[in-house]
C-alpha cells in the first residue's frame, strides 16, 4: 500500500485528490491538510509520497519542502503546480523535488504517477509546459550540459533510462544491471554532472538529447 499526503490551502482541490485516489486498491491517503499542519501531519502519517501545493497562506509549499529534506528518511515529493508557477521551479528542483504534477492531472494517469514516484522514478505531467523546464536548464545548467561528455557508455545508457522517469529497478531490468549498480551509476552521473537530484540530471538529459546505446564503448 502506497501512502499519500495531500497538502494544499484549498479543500476543494485535497478532497478531489482524496476522491480520485480512493477509488484505488494500492493507494491510501494517510494526510490531507493545509501548509501550516503539513509537517506534524506528515511526520505523525510517514507517507510514501507528498503531494504538495507551492503557494500557501501560513507557511510555503518550498519552505515545507526544506524542512522533510532535513529528515533521515524523507518521503518523496511532487509539487502540485499552475501554469504560472514559473518562479518555483529551480529552487524546487535543488531542494529535492521528484516531479511535478498540474493540479487538473488526468485522473486515470494520477495512480500510475503515484507508483513511479514511490518506486524511485521522476514524474513530470504532460500537461507542464516545456518552457517551465527549459527555462531551468537554460539559467541554471548551461554549464552542466557540457559535462555529459565526462559519463562513460553506460553512464550514458543509465541516465537515457532515467530520463523517462524510471526507477532504479527499472532501469536495471531494462539494462540487465542489479540495482544496486544502478544507484552506483546514478550516483556518479550526479556528481558528474553537479546536481543534486535526478529530476535535475534528466531534463539536462531531456534538453541534451541523450541517448542510450548499449553498444556505446563502457
Amino acid at each position: 500500500m502506497i501512502g499519500v499526503a495531500i497538502v494544499d490551502d484549498e479543500a476543494l482541490v485535497r478532497s478531489g485528490f482524496e476522491l480520485i485516489l480512493g477509488a484505488v486498491e494500492d493507494i491510501e491517503v494517510v494526510a490531507s491538510v493545509d501548509g501550516i499542519d503539513a509537517v506534524e501531519a506528515i511526520r505523525a502519517s510517514r507517507p510514501d509520497v507528498v503531494l504538495l501545493d507551492v503557494r500557501m497562506p501560513g507557511r510555503n509549499g518550498l519552505d515545507i519542502l526544506d524542512e522533510l529534506q532535513t529528515w533521515d528518511d524523507p518521503p518523496v515529493v511532487a509539487i502540485l503546480t499552475t501554469f504560472d508557477s514559473d518562479d518555483y521551479i529551480a529552487r524546487a528542483l535543488r531542494s529535492g523535488a521528484a516531479g511535478f504534477l498540474v493540479k487538473d492531472t488526468d485522473p486515470e494517469q494520477l495512480p500510475m504517477l503515484l507508483r513511479s514516484l514511490s518506486a524511485g522514478g521522476i514524474v513530470l505531467s504532460p500537461q507542464v509546459s516545456r518552457t517551465l523546464v527549459g527555462g531551468f536548464a537554460r539559467t541554471a545548467d548551461r554549464e552542466a550540459a557540457k559535462r555529459l561528455s565526462g559519463l562513460t557508455g553506460r553512464e550514458q545508457d543509465v541516465l537515457a533510462a532515467l530520463r523517462t522517469g524510471a526507477s532504479n529497478t527499472e532501469i536495471g531490468e531494462t539494462l540487465h544491471l542489479s540495482r544496486a549498480t544502478v544507484k552506483d551509476h546514478v550516483s556518479a552521473i550526479l556528481g558528474k554532472l553537479e546536481v543534486t537530484t535526478r529530476l535535475e540530471a534528466a531534463i539536462i538529459a531531456e534538453r541534451a538529447g541523450v541517448r542510450g546505446d548499449e553498444a556505446a564503448p563502457r
